[in-house]
């Protein structure tokens, strides 16, 4: 990953630990940029979700940057199909403590570029991090964000002087309050010293406030598929990623040559890696190989499938069929349940077969 510091860094250290009233923080207009939750705790995980209702002056968005905070570490974020995703990492103003070990750097910006979201389309962009115990009830944490269009851009960057009103803010930074351990955030809360930041992935971020989930067991052959899922998308949104997991119990190789689905003129096997701290998404043409023995997840941020050419969009609740087929086992007729805009692992529903 780019080892580089950000030119926010001064700005945002200085006004992070700026204070505002419960009402005029929940106010926001959705014409800016804001984040999903409200509201989050000191000493505890967060799950930002940056929500882009328009582009800039009609043109699509093309890419987002959003700054890292002081105070906020281990940030990962969630790779987006059809997007390139970019880390800059770079020195914290101090040193933190985390399972005994100091923690001295990590992500002081996210980009995710080379993407096209209409200016009349809605998306959400991912990333999860902790929040420590620099900051107090009634502290909040600003996220300042670009969003950069073909020719233009917007800077979501303004923070409020002490004593201003954000309402006075033509141009407000993402901002998220920070509560007393007794309020209730949508979130949860979870010990820091029983969390690991360093090795923790987004998936298992988003995992940490839900029940593991069960939806749908397939078999063929010696090929075991469980939990097809998908995530519902924004109106106008042509592409979805397919996740799901594939056990081989046989004794000799198999391999996902091909899937097809009538929810989309057509269905490709992707990879995303990780190449000078680039994340890079590439499609497998000779498909992919499950070894004797071998468990393969397809899940955001490595191997998956893309769902291209949508035909209408997902929707929350609903499922769509897919075949699966396989170069020795054949073809296998699955669901995959359409999980929430943002979600990080299968939705709790139940498919016995």
């Amino acid at each position: 990953m780019t080892c580089q510091t950000s030119g926010f860094r001064k700005p945002i250290i200085a006004a992070v630990l700026t204070t505002l009233g419960t009402a005029g923080f929940h106010s926001a207009a959705f014409a800016h940029i804001t984040l999903d939750k409200a509201e989050t705790r000191a000493n505890a995980p967060y799950r930002g979700v940056l929500k882009v209702p328009h582009g800039c002056d009609g043109q699509a968005t093309q890419a987002i940057r959003v700054q890292i905070p002081e105070g906020v570490i281990g940030v990962k974020p969630m790779p987006k199909p059809g997007w390139t995703l970019e880390v800059k990492r770079g020195a914290y103003a101090k040193s933190y403590q985390s399972h005994g070990k100091t923690v001295s750097e990590g992500a002081r910006e996210i980009v995710w570029s080379g993407g096209s979201l209409p200016d009349d389309n809605y998306d959400e962009f991912t990333f999860v991090g902790f929040v420590t115990s620099d900051f107090a009830s009634g502290d909040t944490i600003r996220f300042p964000t670009i969003q950069q269009c073909a020719g233009t851009e917007a800077r979501w960057v303004e923070i409020p002087a002490d004593g201003q009103s954000p309402h006075d803010s033509k141009t407000p930074a993402p901002a998220v309050r920070v509560v007393s351990d007794a309020a209730t955030v949508g979130q949860g809360g979870t010990d820091h010293g029983k969390m690991n930041h360093d090795r923790m992935s987004p998936d298992k971020m988003g995992a940490m406030a839900a029940p593991a989930a069960d939806g749908g067991t397939y078999s063929i052959g010696d090929l075991k598929v469980t939990s097809p899922w998908t995530r519902a998308t924004p109106g106008g949104a042509k592409i979805a990623g397919g996740y799901l997991t594939i056990t081989n119990n046989g004794k000799q190789p198999d391999r996902l040559v091909s899937v097809t689905t009538g929810a989309a003129d057509h269905a490709e096997i992707h990879e995303m890696s990780m190449t000078g701290g680039v994340m890079k998404m590439r499609p497998l043409e000779n498909g992919l190989t499950i070894k004797p023995g071998e468990t393969v997840a397809m899940k955001s941020g490595g191997f998956h499938m893309m769902f291209m050419g949508l035909k209408q969009p997902l929707k929350e609740g609903e499922t769509i069929k897919a075949t699966l087929v396989f170069e020795k086992a054949g073809k296998l007729d699955v669901t995959f349940n359409v999980a929430g805009i943002g979600a990080s692992q299968a939705p709790m529903q139940m498919h016995k077969h």
